[in-house]
């Protein structure tokens, strides 16, 4: 299975938002309230990537999957934010990385990863529930540091904060 790694096009909005609510209901649709996959949601998921691809930051980095012509993953980087009145412990932040499950185990996830952040230091949020993304994660230097959330929006769902 071959693929590309590369920045995305202004014009490839809609099909990362698709892909991120796709990836989204493949991963957690059970951990989900009824009604959460919403028209409003799709919406600000293209919302969202209308933003980073037409406003780009220097201070992001996104890159896509390709593979036959179609978008099958894609990975955002940017600076991490304070958690409450806690400065960063690193300076940048992993905010997504997603593949279709198609596209599971095949180099994707990790071709990605490599390409936004290599071996840097970095933070990132990952489900508790969601045992193949920790994996990934672990096999690539990150740890738990004990901090945890709850998204209000998704209740079933337990962020846990890694650190590399």
């Amino acid at each position: 299975m071959s693929f590309v790694i590369r920045e995305p096009a202004v014009g490839e909005a809609a099909p990362l938002a698709e892909l991120h609510v796709a990836t989204w209901r493949e991963a957690y649709a059970h951990l989900m309230p009824g009604g959460f996959f919403d028209e409003e949601h799709v919406a600000s998921r293209h919302r969202m990537w209308n933003q980073i691809l037409n406003d780009p930051s220097p201070a992001v980095t996104v890159r896509v999957a390709e593979q036959d012509g179609r978008i099958v993953g894609f990975a955002l980087v940017g600076p991490s934010s304070a958690e409450g009145n806690e400065k960063p412990v690193r300076d940048t932040h992993l905010y997504a990385i997603y593949v279709s499950a198609a596209h599971h185990g095949t180099g994707v996830g990790q071709a990605l990863l490599d390409s936004v952040l290599g071996t840097a230091p970095a933070t990132l949020w990952v489900a508790k529930q969601n045992p193949r993304a920790i994996a990934f994660y672990v096999r690539n230097g990150f740890d738990f540091d004990g901090m945890e959330k709850i998204d209000p929006a998704a209740p079933a769902i337990t962020d846990a904060h890694m650190v590399r």
